[in-house]
């Protein structure tokens, strides 16, 4: 759902774009209870959301580009139409339609009803994508957020919803019971997974509508994966523009007290602080090669989207209700280069990697399989050919890329010792926005003779450090070719 384009309709405010300003709690666009606006802000909140997050996928280029991004496509067509059994004669919601064309494809899978939620004026375009390809008479186009969003009447009068056997039809709240959606799809991930907070939506609209026994989400599972990289070109640009940046402040502060008699100097630590959050404790989108990759991946966090909560929705590691825990572990082995092999014939991280250690990077995958829990596996249907969507460098290509977090100094390796890296990520959402994410890595590193055992054979280890990554988000789109080949493609402001 993410997009990557420098000309986003995004406010900018303290460096960090779709952020309120510093200070002022009346334009975050988070509600009293601390959750997303679309589920219980005021006017005021939603319309800061709207204009920070939403208004963004009116517009069609984004939804180009997310329409170009042919693993994303191939993922979904494959899980729709290549299970058209699972959708024949089925209610179906998806939920942030867009352009609609999930929607379509559930249609020709042979759906009965469609509900396309949108909560933007995409609605407009997708009504006529769904017109233009003959299924208007089963897929209706609801604008609206999916929190607030009412099935037609006319589809209960009609025999089209009908509620699961043995259901009440008062719900808990004491409302009609609305769960009489089969199927409900979505393509709601943001980088790394998380960011833009869509997940909570999507289970309240699980909640709300779905099926509890028999009915499915797709994608059905969520893992969010972590790596070490080497990736020094790039770090240490970043590390050049933000020493470049404090030097024109020099430069400037020298002229305006030399041509105009002012000292601006006394700003100097408040610059130095923003410069050093926006081009050093950012993470960065990439598109790594897998030659950048120095251990195999290591799982932080999986969902069940039939039964994970808004609280796994909040982030990463963190202490139930809190901002922050003891955060999901990781402990990586990065094996240095052997003396006695030709670095060309090392065809894999087991053989050894030169590194150095430039820092980490996130990315997800997703599943569109049967259900797995309790409730629901043996009782909903199959899914009988499984789907699966990856944004990792196996991949190549996709506009969610890789979310990369440098080190502010590298990690070296030796040849013949191996470099161990553990400790914890925590990820959570920012106090200005809910739909934009902290990061916090607490990490050790040590060496010993490659092949020896990894606590007693220790011939180094170095302090516990910490690296908080003020902002998940985008700035500098780069294509890293290889280990160290980087390419500028353009400049995002999310």
């Amino acid at each position: 759902m993410s997009t990557n384009n420098e000309n986003d309709n995004i406010v900018e405010v303290a460096g960090e774009p779709g952020a309120a300003p510093s200070g002022d709690a009346s334009f975050n666009n988070f509600s009293p209870s601390s959750n997303i606006a679309t589920f219980d802000g005021d006017a005021k909140a939603k319309a800061t959301d709207f204009a920070n997050y939403f208004c963004a996928y009116a517009q069609l280029y984004h939804q180009k580009q997310m329409l170009t991004d042919h693993n994303r496509m191939a993922a979904y067509h494959a899980a729709i139409v290549g299970n058209a059994d699972v959708f024949k004669d089925k209610v179906v919601m998806d939920v942030g339609t867009g352009s609609g064309i999930l929607a379509v494809w559930a249609a020709q899978a042979g759906a009965k009803r469609v509900y396309a939620i949108e909560y933007t004026d995409m609605a407009k375009h997708a009504r006529r994508v769904v017109a233009a390809n003959g299924v208007d008479h089963i897929v209706t186009v609801l604008q609206g957020a999916v929190e607030e969003v009412v099935l037609p009447e006319e589809d209960w009068e009609s025999g089209v919803l009908t509620l699961a056997d043995g259901e009440d039809e008062v719900g808990p709240d004491g409302k009609k019971n609305q769960q009489v959606v089969d199927i409900i799809l979505s393509e709601w991930m943001g980088y790394f997974l998380l960011r833009e907070s869509m997940l909570d939506s999507l289970v309240r609209a699980r909640d709300t509508f779905l099926k509890p026994k028999t009915g499915l989400m797709m994608p059905s599972h969520a893992t969010m994966l972590l790596a070490p990289i080497t990736d020094e070109e790039e770090r240490r640009i970043q590390h050049n523009d933000y020493a470049g940046a404090m030097e024109d402040w020099k430069e400037f502060a020298e002229t305006t007290q030399t041509m105009y008699g002012v000292d601006m100097s006394t700003l100097e630590k408040e610059f130095d602080r923003e410069s050093k959050e926006y081009y050093q404790l950012s993470s960065r989108w990439a598109e790594l090669n897998n030659r950048c990759l120095l251990a195999e991946p290591q799982v932080v966090k999986e969902f069940d989207m039939h039964v994970c909560t808004v609280e796994d929705a909040r982030g990463v590691g963190l202490a139930l209700g809190e901002d922050e825990g003891s955060g999901a572990p990781f402990d990586f082995d990065v094996v240095g280069r052997s003396s006695s092999t030709d670095s060309a014939a090392a065809s894999s991280v087991a053989d050894g990697v030169a590194g150095p250690i430039s820092g980490f990077a996130g990315w997800f995958t997703v599943d569109f399989k049967s259900r797995t829990d309790e409730v629901g596996r043996g009782v909903a249907p199959e899914v009988p050919n499984p789907a699966f969507l990856s944004t990792g460098p196996e991949m190549g290509y996709t506009h969610w890329g890789q979310q990369v977090f440098h080190l502010p100094s590298a990690i070296p390796l030796l040849a013949d010792q191996t470099t161990r890296v553990n400790g914890t990520l925590e990820m959570m959402r920012t106090k200005e926005s809910a739909r934009l994410y902290n990061v916090r890595f607490r990490h050790e590193s040590s060496r010993r003779k490659t092949g020896t055992d990894k606590v007693g054979g220790v011939l180094m280890k170095g302090k516990l450090d910490e690296l908080f990554i003020k902002y998940l988000r985008v700035r500098e789109l780069i294509m890293v070719d290889g280990a160290q080949g980087v390419k500028r493609q353009a400049t995002s402001l999310i």
